[in-house]
């Protein structure tokens, strides 16, 4: 198929041909069906040779590539995504090649984005949308951004993903409950905190505020300016958590209902958490999962690299402490 801008089609150059044979001119050929005389002369030659396949649409892909990443490395770059399921911006210092690179050679070869992906597997299960209009707070502490994940409790001996689905939900008794992963997390620098905690009620909360703004601090975010959550019934009417927010001296905002977006940053560290710390291996037990938080934020904090803020890690925006 010709591409959508093209003058000839294959009917197009056998009109060309008739005309030819017919005692036109080339130049008047050109000048009739609006195209080059180097052109009509091209498929006049190229009929000459090979005949009615000579007029075929053919590939404009060039039979040599000498810039082309090597095969070995293209290798490299697969066995990474497999083995680490990562980005480009991760995969790329792993394996020494650019992430502008890594994401060519994953596209040409098949390979699902990661939001596609089964975080323990890495098999395409579901694709989902995202957004490309973005914003950020000009200083630390100016926005910060809270909510809760709930996450199902993992029992004694693992849960269907350490034993597979069939075992796993024959060894499930009873009903074990779910852990609660409230997460704070600045809006200029991207500097997480979160906890475990047993419920999202409005003491709960208002307990958490106050440990995160303390870690904040800790780190260099001296004065939490306002707070974003979505319309949760404990953020909503919580006297404790408008007496922490009074003390502190933080303005409350709330999203507009249904539009959780308008709080995405901790949202995509939901997923985070849930893709690299929760699902990223088999837990045997939910206190194994727990403790693993911890270590989890503060490599989230002070290693990982983060692609809003060009590959660096979240603490690379605040001052020394």
């Amino acid at each position: 198929m010709s591409h959508r801008n093209a003058r000839l089609t294959v009917h197009g150059r056998r009109l060309i041909v008739d005309r030819h044979q017919a005692g036109w001119k080339q130049a008047h050929i050109a000048a009739a069906m609006g195209i080059s005389r180097k052109c009509v002369k091209t498929w006049i030659d190229r009929y000459a040779v090979e005949g009615e396949a000579g007029l075929e649409t053919r590939s404009s892909r060039p039979h040599t590539m000498p810039a082309r990443t090597a095969p070995e490395v293209e290798q490299a770059v697969l066995a990474a995504r497999a083995e680490h399921r990562e980005g480009p911006d991760v995969l790329g210092p792993k394996v020494g090649v650019p992430a502008r690179t890594v994401s060519r050679i994953l596209r040409r070869h098949g390979v699902p984005c990661l939001r596609e992906c089964d975080p323990m597997t890495g098999d395409p299960i579901r694709s989902s949308k995202s957004t490309a209009v973005r914003y950020e707070r000009v200083r630390p502490g100016e926005l910060v951004h809270m909510d809760v994940k709930k996450l199902g409790r993992i029992p004694d001996g693992g849960g269907w993903r350490a034993l597979g689905r069939a075992e796993g939900n024959r060894a499930r008794k009873t009903t074990i409950g779910y852990d609660y992963v409230h997460s704070l997390v600045d809006d200029h620098s991207r500097l997480a905190y979160s906890e475990i905690l047993p419920d999202e009620k409005g003491t709960t909360c208002a307990g958490f505020l106050e440990r995160a703004a303390a870690y904040f601090a800790a780190k260099g975010i001296a004065r939490i300016e306002r707070l974003m959550t979505d319309n949760a019934f404990a953020y909503r009417h919580s006297n404790d958590l408008k007496r922490v927010c009074a003390a502190l001296g933080v303005k409350q905002k709330f999203i507009r209902p249904h539009c959780p977006w308008q709080n995405g940053k901790v949202e995509r560290l939901n997923r985070t958490l849930a893709t690299e710390w929760a699902y990223r291996r088999p837990f045997t037990s939910n206190t194994e999962r727990q403790a693993a938080l911890a270590p989890w934020i503060e490599h989230y904090n002070t290693v990982r690299s983060h692609s809003a803020l060009n590959g660096k890690p979240p603490i690379s925006r605040l001052q020394p402490t």
